[in-house]
């Protein structure tokens, strides 16, 4: 079972300047077996690969997205897996899950191996929570939780929908939030699913995504 552990490292540079050039994980020597780096709030978290079903669901949101293409040859929106996300107003740098990018952006990318994406490339950012850093990628729980969150900052970098996946088993479900506030770092929750029911996101993707086979990780 994965835990979280917190411990105090003295850098070179800023975690952040780090992760931009790709120094970060070779200076913490962290094993190439899908073991991620990040930084959230200025801080850098390191999280264990995610398990198989992880994956299974992003491969179900991907086909959603690519059953949409093949119905309609001019739709616009690709399904990227795992890429940098360059935060670099609030000196942050995540690695989504999963984003959507409308196609000429995707082209782009490709054509020049960019290193990373920024937020105003993305329309649509996905997590998918594991439990060794769900709370990274929830709102933060104000009162109890000052640290910044993925979500805070997705808001501030003006992501335009943010949907999370929560395999939680005491509040599994799929949230889609929308509306950021770049300046409170906040999202409005635009719908929400219980795991098993069929998930469509609005316009501009009008997609159907099935979660029947999702479920929460073991308790």
């Amino acid at each position: 079972m994965a835990v979280e552990a917190i411990g105090h490292w003295t850098l070179p540079d800023s975690a952040y300047a780090m992760w931009v050039r790709g120094e970060l994980a070779g200076y913490l020597r962290l094993p190439d077996d899908g073991t991620r780096v990040e930084v959230i709030g200025g801080e850098f978290v390191v999280s264990p690969a995610p398990v198989h079903a992880h994956g299974g669901i992003l491969s179900d949101i991907r086909r959603g997205f690519e059953r949409a293409w093949f119905t309609d040859p001019d739709f616009p929106w690709r399904a990227v897996q795992t890429v940098n996300l360059d935060l670099v107003e609030i000196g942050d740098g995540y690695i989504p899950d999963m984003v959507v990018v409308h196609r000429d952006i995707d082209a782009a990318k490709r054509a020049d191996e960019a290193l990373h994406l920024h937020p105003h490339e993305i329309d649509l950012v996905v997590e998918v929570t594991s439990s060794s850093n769900a709370r990274y990628d929830r709102r933060p729980v104000f009162g109890r939780q000052v640290r910044s969150t993925k979500w805070t900052g997705y808001a501030r970098g003006g992501v335009p929908y943010y949907l999370l996946v929560d395999r939680d088993p005491r509040q599994s479900g799929v949230t889609l939030f929308g509306e950021p506030n770049r300046g409170e770092g906040t999202y409005e929750v635009l719908g929400e699913w219980k795991s098993g029911e069929s998930v469509r996101l609005p316009k501009p993707f009008d997609v159907e995504i099935g979660t029947d086979a999702w479920k929460p990780w073991s308790a």
